[in-house]
């Protein structure tokens, strides 16, 4: 299976984009398809019998233009002002035109209601233009009718044609004497309608382009251009020709340009486009490096390993475009009201038109209604409200270090009640040190054999004694027969002997007794773990494991308790340790003594017991547990992104961004209420009084005036959604 994300041309509205979405999942081999009304993009999964060209063919049928498949680093068309200056001033003319003897304005000389033909003529005229102009409407109108998927153009094109076909039999009248028809001319409607709806495009198009901001500082980042050192020879290339394994200079002001590892040389580098942190990082020999990343203070030599597609930029460029081509379960009642508002909103126009004329009113006047009911109705407002929220708040949360693969996880942060936090590597910062022994036998014998098990292990302890056996240089063992004993510890044969390593389950698994309890107790307290060292089943020695808790660990779990969420640290340490650090954090609940493969188990009887769970990890150790989460949140650092299963990462190595996410999510969602408030008290307000249920009241409208009001209407959600990009993290109380 196969996925791709194409740019789509000729949407203007929700019923557009629900109608290509049903259009494209009716195709044979596509297995799912989200188009995105904000970004004009549709995120497309399918089989790998099709090409992208049955795609575009598919997309084309629908009534719409494929552009292609959507690169972030070319940038949209940006749309001309020339036309909307031009028209502007030709709408001024046409309302001094028609109106301008109404406010007690002097008429044009021979062109004035006491001239009807000339001043019909005049009318028709100037308003041809502004058909010209409209154009785009009244072609993606006819093609979303025919493909039975009636969408706003359709509605505006139906009025505008209904008011300029009547205008024109009034023409016709007065070229026959009938002057009486002059009252009855509707060409400026027509041009009025038009002009405001292309000026409320223009707008919008300007707005939407503000929700993806923060992509575009992603995609800005990386420089264009590389320097590679060929033998004492420095080669300034374009980012294009730098290939795997080239070795390039990075001097102090300069950007990486690819993610890479440091052959030589030190620096310190700022990463905050990534991790959010401003505070300069260190990085030496060995380190790797992102692209994008300045270097500040020094010359360095370093090796390509990521170009492309596959930088870590790309890939999160990659994953907030996916992000935001999903859709949210909130934005499904806007889907499904929009699905069946356009053919409602013609039933509606149709039965004004026919029950004004029942009554005895002029046609003209039944007309005029007819048309203001279809262009003052607005389904641009439904369909924006939740995909302009859901753009913003993604950015927003990528600027912040906060990864979201989402829209759904976005809402979904927003119901968590339970966090539930793995402790080493995440509560604790996972670098740990090996800080006390209880020798029973030769020490540095029993040294030797634990890092060599250790060696051949890829738990986060085993780095412990890594750096122990670095730093103390003892040679190891020949390990052979290794076994890794899921949740108790170690196991292989050296010098004909197996040798063991693990906590205090290699007892009861050894079936031996612990005469060690009081050293074990002394460690407990420390809030170490616990690492046993057995020959056969001789106990050779007890050594202690600490870790040190992160920085801003207790200060978040604070946030989340004053949030009202259930705080749960998970822990395959035993209960004495466990408490320990428990304790400091200030958490009461506690699961200690859980095998890997019981972490999933305990998630999945929190969210039977009706919880919405929120996983923390370390995103690969604890992947299980992360997927069967209702929400999973990975602290995997910058660089790792592709290896975590969550469906958060959170790309500062900082646990208070948790806090941040549900703040985020929770404005989020008020937000999108908000907008489909509006949307829905828009219509139900406007629709009745386009009808004339108002008029006892004074209170009527005309077809040019709902053209405003619809304009007014769309603008109101698109700024309002636009005010979650003023978010800041204030650290202390959400709202």
């Amino acid at each position: 299976m196969k996925q791709v994300i194409l740019k789509i041309e000729g949407m203007s509205c929700s019923a557009c984009s629900n109608g290509l979405e049903k259009y494209l999942r009716k195709q044979k081999g596509i297995v799912e398809a989200n188009v995105n009304l904000v970004l004009a993009q549709a995120l497309i999964k399918y089989e790998d019998n099709l090409t992208l060209t049955d795609l575009d063919r598919f997309v084309s049928e629908a009534g719409f233009e494929s552009a292609g498949v959507y690169n972030p680093a070319k940038e949209d068309k940006k749309m001309s002002k020339t036309p909307l200056i031009i028209f502007s001033f030709l709408a001024i003319f046409i309302l001094y035109f028609s109106m301008g003897h109404m406010i007690g304005l002097p008429s044009l000389p021979y062109f004035s209601e006491k001239y009807p033909l000339n001043y019909a003529i005049g009318l028709l005229i100037i308003t041809i233009p502004f058909l010209i102009y409209g154009w785009d409407l009244f072609k993606n109108g006819y093609k979303n009718l025919i493909h039975k998927s009636p969408n706003m153009d359709t509605l505006v094109s139906l009025g505008v044609i209904a008011s300029f076909g009547y205008s024109i039999f009034s023409l016709v009248m007065i070229t026959k004497g009938n002057h009486e028809y002059v009252h009855h001319l509707y060409f400026e409607s027509c041009a009025m309608i038009i002009y405001f709806i292309k000026l409320g495009r223009f707008i919008d198009h300007g707005s939407r382009e503000k929700t993806k901001e923060a992509l575009k500082e992603l995609v800005s980042i990386t420089p264009s251009t590389a320097l590679i050192k060929k033998g004492d020879d420095e080669i300034e290339v374009t980012i294009d020709e730098v290939k795997i394994g080239d070795i390039l200079i990075c001097k102090p002001g300069m950007k990486m340009a690819v993610d890479g590892e440091i052959i030589s040389g030190s620096c310190h580098v700022d990463e905050s486009f990534i991790t959010g942190e401003s505070k300069p990082v260190k990085k030496e020999f060995g380190s790797k490096v992102v692209a994008g990343s300045i270097n500040f203070d020094g010359y360095i030599l370093y090796k390509a390993l990521k170009i492309g597609k596959d930088s870590t930029i790309s890939e999160i460029v990659h994953l907030v475009s996916e992000a935001t081509n999903t859709k949210a379960p909130i934005s499904r009642l806007a889907d499904k009201i929009s699905g069946y508002f356009v053919p409602t909103i013609m039933l509606v126009s149709l039965l004004t038109l026919l029950g004004y004329l029942l009554s005895g009113a002029y046609f003209n006047e039944a007309l005029m209604t007819s048309v203001t009911v279809l262009v003052v109705a607005c389904p641009c407002a439904l369909g924006l409200a939740t995909p302009m929220a859901m753009v913003v708040s993604l950015g927003v949360c990528a600027k912040n270090g906060i990864l979201v693969k989402s829209s759904a996880t976005l809402e979904m942060a927003s119901h968590i009640d339970t966090i539930v936090f793995d402790k080493t590597g995440t509560l604790t910062y996972g670098n740990l040190k090996v800080t006390d022994i209880f020798n029973y036998s030769d020490k540095e014998e029993l040294m030797k054999l634990v890092c060599s098990l250790e060696s051949a292990s890829d738990h986060p302890i085993s780095r412990a004694f890594k750096e122990y056996q670095e730093n103390n240089k003892l040679v190891l063992y020949n390990v052979i027969d290794f076994e890794s004993i899921n949740g108790i510890g170690l196991k292989a044969k050296i010098d004909g002997n197996d040798i063991y390593v693990g906590g205090n389950k290699l007892f009861s698994y050894l079936d031996i007794s612990n005469i060690h309890l009081k050293d074990e107790d002394e460690l407990t307290k420390k809030g170490c773990s616990l690492i046993y060292v057995i020959k056969e089943k001789e106990v050779l020695g007890l050594i202690g494991v600490c870790d040190a808790i992160r920085a801003d660990a207790k200060m978040t779990i604070q946030r989340l308790k004053r949030l009202g969420k259930d705080v749960i640290m998970l822990t395959g340490d035993n209960d004495k340790t466990a408490k320990v650090i428990a304790d400091t954090l200030e958490i009461e609940n506690v699961i200690a003594n859980v095998l890997p493969k019981d972490k999933t188990k305990v998630i999945k009887e929190l969210m039977q017991n009706n919880h919405k769970v929120c996983m923390v990890g370390d995103g690969v150790n604890d992947a299980p547990a992360l997927a069967t989460a209702t929400l999973g949140i990975s602290i995997v650092g910058g660089t790792d992104i592709a290896s975590s299963s969550a469906d958060v990462v959170l790309m500062r190595d900082e646990l208070s961004k948790i806090p941040s996410l549900m703040d985020i999510s929770h404005k989020t969602i008020v937000n999108i209420k908000e907008n489909l408030f509006w949307a829905f008290f828009y219509n139900i307000i406007m629709i009745p009084l386009a009808i004339g249920l108002f008029a006892p009241l004074g209170l009527k409208m005309n077809p040019m005036f709902g053209g405003l009001a619809m304009t007014i209407s769309s603008l109101t959600v698109v700024f309002n959604a636009l005010r979650l990009k003023r978010w800041r993290d204030n650290n202390e109380r959400y709202d």
